[in-house]
């Protein structure tokens, strides 16, 4: 008899047997909690909401703070010369940043002019703050003739700005301070703008959901804004009464307006630097930018909390 052919095949060593599905090792899966921590990568650190160092802006912030508070102890002309010494930075920041789209403003011009506005405010008023901006536009306007009339009408414009925002806009903190009460008014309009800021921060970064302007600032919201105005009309209404004997209602009136002004100050500077491409004025202040970056919203309310106050607690 015929024996049969041997039905089994040989098998290549180590290959599964036909029709039996490999078994996977299941010795430390993915994602087990049994499997070694040190081969899990670690996730990246998360960013802060705010997108700034909180640390940073904090710690410049206390410093900012004793410095106004320690010049103004010392008498209203120390605090002036800070407030000079501040615009004139502030200025020559915003003309460093204008410069880097081929616009030159004259700077001994302007910086000139910003000592004479800022100065004359405090000395002789409102009249001679007008006439000195007057004065500066004609220096900026001859001095910049003077070099030729190629890109002049470009170069001037940006002059016109620069002397009026924040220089001409930064005298009414010199028209507060010459007040007989100027100190204690200077100290109120600090605040109501400051913690607009801090307000607007402490619930934005918490509740803020709608952007109120995602095209020139996106982690501003209107959650933020009602923070703002909530928190500045509480700080103008305790201020008011204790620092100027004036009535809470008024502080309020002044806090909320505050606010409203200190954010659109910021979203000014916020349209002008997206429009020149860039992310802060400076970086003479860690965690807040340029000494401009802080001014933005200061000389915006100016104006308006000299005039509310003078309404408010007209000056003795």
């Amino acid at each position: 008899m015929t024996d049969l052919p041997n039905q089994s095949t040989a098998r290549p060593e180590g290959a599964e047997p036909e029709g039996e599905p490999a078994v996977p090792d299941l010795s430390a899966p993915e994602g087990d909690p049994a499997a070694p921590e040190g081969d899990l990568p670690e996730p990246p650190p998360a960013a802060p909401k705010a997108g700034r160092d909180l640390r940073a802006a904090v710690g410049v912030g206390l410093l900012l703070a004793a410095l106004v508070i320690g010049t103004l102890a010392i008498g209203a002309a120390a605090f002036l010369v800070v407030v000079i010494a501040a615009v004139c930075v502030g200025a020559w920041e915003l003309r460093r940043a204008i410069a880097t789209k081929g616009v030159a403003v004259p700077v001994v011009p302007l910086l000139l002019g910003a000592v004479g506005m800022l100065a004359s405010a405090y000395l002789r008023g409102a009249e001679a703050l007008v006439i000195t901006f007057g004065l500066t536009l004609v220096a900026l306007l001859v001095w910049r003739v003077a070099d030729g009339l190629a890109g002049a009408a470009r170069d001037l414009s940006a002059s016109a700005l620069i002397a009026f925002y924040p220089i001409f806009l930064g005298g009414f903190a010199s028209l507060m301070l010459a007040a007989p009460d100027g100190r204690q008014r200077i100290i109120v309009f600090i605040l109501v703008t400051v913690f607009s800021d801090i307000g607007g921060y402490a619930v934005g970064v918490r509740f803020g959901k709608h952007p109120m302007a995602p095209s020139l600032s996106p982690k501003k919201s209107w959650e933020g804004f009602a923070g703002s105005v909530v928190t500045c009309a509480a700080i103008g209404s305790l201020a008011m009464p204790l620092l100027l004997d004036g009535l809470w209602w008024t502080g309020a009136i002044l806090g909320a307006v505050a606010a409203g002004a200190a954010t659109i100050g910021d979203l000014i500077e916020s349209s002008i630097k997206r429009d020149l491409g860039i992310k802060d004025m400076g970086s003479l202040l860690p965690g807040h930018g340029g000494l401009m970056d802080r001014l933005d919203s200061l000389v915006v309310v100016a104006p308006l909390a000299w005039a509310l106050l003078l309404v408010f607690v007209p000056a003795g």
